[in-house]
């Protein structure tokens, strides 16, 4: 006999809403789905829960036996700790394995029996439920469009006359049936097409639904309604929007990501369990992103003259359950929203975003580095809309004193309309040992990106949210309120740089580019020379942030202050830069000046021989000029001293600067001239060798409050031309100290690259006169 709740499961499983959790792998995804799913989930016992002395053989008894009211046993945390630790190892242990877990648990050997056959029991329940839904929304899909057609047929029209359409030599009711055969046969194959991309394997009939488990006890349903599926959540979340009943989670703060196979066998095919996590984990963290982006009210608090937004993280807290655990207690939170108009459509901005290198290339100053490593869906139909991926990346600021974010995350892509998509990241990386305190990370993203909405003319209305906890004991002092601020990783500055480069890409494949150089250059000379300023400009960013694109040895010498970060490398094979020994040193520095007035001291070729010892002493011409913005002073030239004739010296100077509401740079690099020859005729620019240096300019956030609660970055509303306050100076140089990657390095070469940036920061204050 089966206990009336199984029956009351059947029922509500039969009744579910026709959409379903899985509205990732559908076309027509509900936003509101997963709180209706969790309002309308099933009600029962903890997974954690066991009567005390009955089995499901037990509880079958004849109805003439008087029933007696069962006992439960409530698993204590340790107990599931250590159940849940064994079933990761040995989903289906023997019974000499229960027995030992029995004794060390101290619980009766049935008990254990149980609790591994509902945990199982709880995985296979989940699939199944996640295939019915699939099953059931291509289902009304077909039916309301074979209603719609059976309307339409009612009455045929000619299409060349506009009259009644007469059916030929065949019935119009066969007529009918064929047409809605041969469209029922393309549903079925997208549909298998559907299956075998997201489940990874051909189902061979849809038809049939995925039959409920008959014999399965009260017990074990009741585990298999409350897992691992984060739709009937309880307590407090666990770090992968999922929960194990009853709170309780596993060792640590995070649980483990279940790398190896912990699959579940459906229909003779094993689905690792890890993506159905990351599933709904995209998900929750879709729902919160658009509820965060399209909120007013009490969420967004903005500032007293109409500025920049910051989340009330009271509302927050009270809105929102975190999908991926609670903030450890030393993190700080950061959270900013911001919202700009681009000159750039949403289909070109969500290819971009989608693709960690061109991603890469869009926020160069921002992302250090980025790569997929793992491509769960690509999405729908040929389009990006579902497109789920785990994403590798490297995000910094251009100072040595600020650590850079290794994060790891899924960015869902989405679309909810006719030209609006939503592109979504949270972070998945976890600790993977939690017994060293070492190995946590110091970083974690919850769900942010950007919602961009088509407008006329190739432009998009596009609202960035950046939202991420982090532990603030690395960032030097100075630093501090520029983060804080939401300057350093908030939205303004993604915006302000997404707003610069679509700007420079839009003036670059224009017909006609504005240039001031002397030197005639083709089209494919212009391309040449962008592209090696742009390495230029990544090499650089990587020795100022120590960035793994590159492998550095950091160098501690007693002469040079902790404000100083000096590293080492051999270059050997590498053609774009001179083999041997490579030294860098980076450091930062707050000047009394604003951020307008020291970009365009530093920028100006006329005061050059005030800072730089290349300029021997004189201003520097300018050769060529490549305008790459329409704001002022974003450009790439090519310059020579002046006081040097054409027989002294064949060196040039390759220089880029670029300002925006983020900040400003200046960064240049010693060119050979025939090397240099050879790229402005359209030759590769990937053997020219060069070691950059420069400078990266950076609001004060506690000197600019314009900034900070300053208007959005909207077209020249701002524009990083504040006035007064100070700033923040990165000062960057990479040279060869010696040509033979053999030779070891002298404690003179360090301190001779620490005295030239001291002594550059010196002249650069005295110039200034501050």
């Amino acid at each position: 006999m089966q206990f009336s709740v199984l029956a009351e499961s059947g029922s509500r499983w039969r009744n579910m809403d026709s959409h379903g959790e899985m509205g990732l792998l559908g076309e027509n995804f509900d936003l509101g789905i997963i709180g209706r799913m969790r309002d309308d989930g099933y009600e029962s016992r903890s997974g954690s829960d066991n009567l005390e002395g009955a089995s499901g053989d037990d509880q079958d008894a004849g109805d003439d036996q008087p029933r007696k009211k069962k006992k439960y046993h409530r698993h204590t945390p340790n107990q599931i700790q250590e159940l849940e630790a064994f079933f990761k190892e040995c989903p289906h242990p023997d019974e000499k394995q229960r027995l030992e877990l029995s004794k060390r648990l101290g619980l009766e050997t049935k008990q254990v029996k149980f609790w591994f056959q509902n945990r199982r029991t709880q995985m296979k329940t989940q699939l199944e439920r996640h295939e019915n839904i699939i099953l059931r929304q291509e289902n009304d899909k077909l039916q309301a469009e074979n209603n719609m057609m059976k309307d339409a047929m009612a009455t045929p029209m000619c299409n060349q006359c506009g009259g009644p359409a007469i059916p030929g030599q065949i019935s119009f009711e066969e007529h009918q049936l064929r047409i809605e055969n041969a469209r029922l046969k393309d549903e079925l194959n997208r549909i298998c097409a559907l299956a075998n991309k997201f489940l990874g394997r051909p189902l061979s009939s849809l038809a049939t639904p995925i039959p409920l488990p008959s014999s399965t006890s009260s017990l074990e349903l009741a585990v298999g309604r409350n897992g691992m599926g984060g739709l009937n959540v309880v307590g407090a979340p666990l770090p992968m929007g999922l929960e194990l009943g009853d709170g309780i989670s596993s060792a640590g703060p995070m649980i483990p990501m279940m790398k190896h196979t912990m699959g579940m066998n459906v229909m003779g095919t094993e689905i690792p369990f890890e993506r159905s996590m990351l599933i709904d984990l995209a998900l929750a963290a879709m729902d919160e992103f658009i509820k965060m982006a399209q909120a007013n009210g009490p969420l967004w608090i903005k500032s007293t003259n109409g500025g920049k937004e910051t989340l009330n993280y009271e509302e927050y807290m009270r809105t929102f359950p975190s999908c991926i655990g609670p903030k450890p207690s030393n993190y700080v939170s950061e959270a900013t929203r911001d919202s700009s108009v681009v000159i750039i459509n949403s289909l070109a901005l969500v290819e971009t975003l989608m693709d960690a290198n061109r991603w890469t290339e869009m926020f160069p100053c921002l992302v250090a580095r980025a790569s997929t490593i793992e491509m769960i869906s690509t999405g729908i139909g040929g389009t990006r809309n579902g497109a789920l991926q785990v994403i590798n990346a490297e995000l910094q600021v251009l100072s040595p004193l600020v650590p850079l974010r290794p994060l790891k995350f899924l960015r869902f892509c989405k679309q909810h309309a006719d030209g609006v998509w939503a592109v979504v990241d949270v972070s998945v990386d976890i600790n993977r040992d939690a017994t060293n305190a070492n190995s946590y990370f110091h970083c974690r993203r919850l769900p942010s990106g950007c919602l961009v909405q088509d407008m006329p003319d190739g432009y998009s209305k596009v609202t960035w949210i950046e939202h991420s906890e982090y532990d603030d004991s690395g960032v030097h002092q100075m630093f501090r309120s520029y983060l804080i601020c939401g300057m350093g990783f908030g939205a303004q500055r993604w915006l302000a740089t997404l707003q610069r480069q679509c700007e420079c890409l839009a003036i670059l494949t224009s017909p006609s580019i504005s240039n001031e150089n002397q030197l005639a250059m083709s089209p494919s000379g212009k391309r040449s020379m962008l592209k090696l300023a742009q390495r230029m400009v990544d090499n650089f960013c990587a020795g100022v942030t120590a960035s793994t694109v590159r492998k550095w040895d950091k160098l501690c010498v007693g002469t040079v202050g902790e404000d100083v970060r000096v590293m080492t490398r051999k270059s050997m094979d590498d053609p774009g830069e001179p083999p041997g020994i490579i030294l860098s040193a980076a450091t930062s520095v707050w000047i009394p000046v604003s951020q307008k007035r020291l970009f365009e001291f530093l920028r100006d070729e006329r005061f050059r021989s005030d800072w730089d010892i290349l300029s021997n002493g004189g201003p520097m011409q300018e050769m060529v000029h490549i305008t790459k913005c329409q704001r002022h002073g974003n450009h790439v030239s090519l310059l020579r001293a002046s006081t040097i004739g054409t027989n002294d010296s064949s060196m040039l100077i390759l220089q880029e600067t670029w300002n925006d509401a983020s900040g400003s740079m200046v960064v240049y690099a010693p060119v050979d001239r025939a090397s240099i020859n050879v790229v402005m005729h359209g030759g590769d620019s990937a053997y020219v060798a060069l070691l950059p240096s420069g400078f990266a300019i950076l609001p004060d956030g506690s000197s600019q409050p314009n900034y900070c609660s300053g208007p959005s970055v909207k077209g020249e509303a701002s524009n990083g031309e504040g006035g007064g306050g100070g700033c923040l100076l990165s000062v960057g140089f990479q040279i060869l100290v010696n040509s033979l990657p053999t030779a070891k390095l002298t404690v003179e070469s360090v301190e001779t690259v620490n005295n030239l940036i001291s002594c550059t920061i010196q002249k650069i204050k005295a110039a200034l006169n501050v």
